[in-house]
């Protein structure tokens, strides 16, 4: 608002001066005004004293503040409902949000990062593309169309330990999460169950094996078995046998194929299964002198090694494709087994593979 060059105390005393019987063109000539500003001032303060004059214009002013607040809080109102109806908590999502209401409405940069909780600096930035997202970009894709049970963890520890690049986990896991490859996390049922005794960790190889049965089917309905061998020191997975039938004679030859190469453990865990008690099995565990521990029925937490080595090679590969032949599962399982011990990450060795990491 303009401000007037006549104070207070001079409007009063030429309106008094005008009640006094002044001419008023004298009056306007004398003090440089124009008889139209005369007889607005007399309209609008005639009979006032100085107090109520001031009093006025502090209401005046009041009065202006107030319709601009208003003004401004129904823009804000409108601009913001105009933006998106849902609530937005990213900076660079609320950055888009005020350069479109400048863009389109007749409000400042100020008052829009205001609105949205923007900082100006922030409402100005230009992000520098790098070509090494669009590389990290590339290779999350990939590993997620080859390994789609994998996470982020596993994704990251693949990167970093086995590829050798050395990018920063945030960076990683902000391209991971724009890409939306998440995976969607199960809710499990919270049952109330005592605390299971943790399982010795070894502390040289060929201390214990864990050994176990899995069961799936061919394209033509058929029933085969997996037999699997891991070493519990650093979790090497030491052969997978698949075929119809795989009783004790053939697990005896395969844990026989596998002692050939390396040597023969202290103990071999195990379940009670028939193939596990059977005579010739014990009879040749006594003779090689490898101690057999049984785990308690009921309890497969027990070996418990194993067990999530099973469920690695199910959601790896077993339940992805579907076999013709016995031939197709064993040509695939050896070749998965070399890809598990040189090349997948586990969490169990700080992210580093099996032979990596006992290398």
């Amino acid at each position: 608002m303009k401000k007037s060059r006549y104070t207070d105390s001079q409007i009063l005393s030429i309106l008094k001066q005008a009640e006094a019987g002044a001419p008023i063109p004298e009056l306007c000539r004398e003090h440089g005004m124009s008889s139209a500003t005369f007889y607005k001032w007399r309209s609008k303060y005639g009979g006032m004293d100085a107090s109520l004059m001031t009093r006025m214009k502090e209401l005046e002013d009041e009065n202006r503040r107030l319709k601009k607040m208003y003004a401004e809080e129904r823009l804000k109102a409108e601009v913001i409902s105009e933006a998106n109806g849902k609530k937005v908590v990213k900076p660079c999502e609320r950055r888009k949000m005020a350069q479109h209401s400048v863009a389109n409405n007749t409000i400042s940069i100020r008052q829009a990062c205001r609105w949205f909780s923007v900082s100006e600096t922030c409402y100005r930035y230009q992000s520098k593309g790098q070509p090494e997202n669009e590389q990290i970009a590339q290779l999350l894709t990939e590993l997620a169309e080859d390994e789609s049970d994998w996470g982020f963890g596993l994704c990251f520890n693949y990167l970093r330990n086995v590829k050798g690049h050395t990018w920063n986990h945030k960076r990683v896991y902000r391209i991971y999460c724009e890409l939306a490859l998440n995976l969607r996390i199960r809710p499990r049922r919270r049952l109330n169950r005592n605390v299971p005794e943790p399982l010795k960790d070894p502390i040289k190889p060929n201390q214990v094996w864990s050994i176990d049965f899995m069961h799936d089917q061919l394209s033509d309905g058929r029933n085969y078995r997996l037999f699997n061998v891991i070493d519990d020191f650093k979790r090497e997975g030491l052969a997978i046998e698949a075929d119809l039938s795989l009783p004790a004679v053939r697990v005896v030859r395969a844990l026989e194929q596998v002692i050939e190469q390396r040597e023969q453990p202290i103990a071999i865990r195990c379940d009670n299964g028939p193939e596990f008690i059977s005579g010739h099995f014990v009879e040749w565990a006594k003779n090689q002198g490898i101690r057999i521990d049984y785990i308690q029925p009921g309890n497969p937490q027990q070996n418990a090694y194993v067990e999530r080595f099973n469920r690695t090679v199910r959601f790896s590969w077993v339940s992805k494709y579907l076999f013709d032949s016995i031939a197709e599962v064993q040509d695939k399982a050896t070749r998965w087994l070399w890809f598990y011990n040189h090349e997948r990450p586990h969490k169990a060795n700080g992210g580093y593979p099996p032979l990596k990491i006992a290398a």
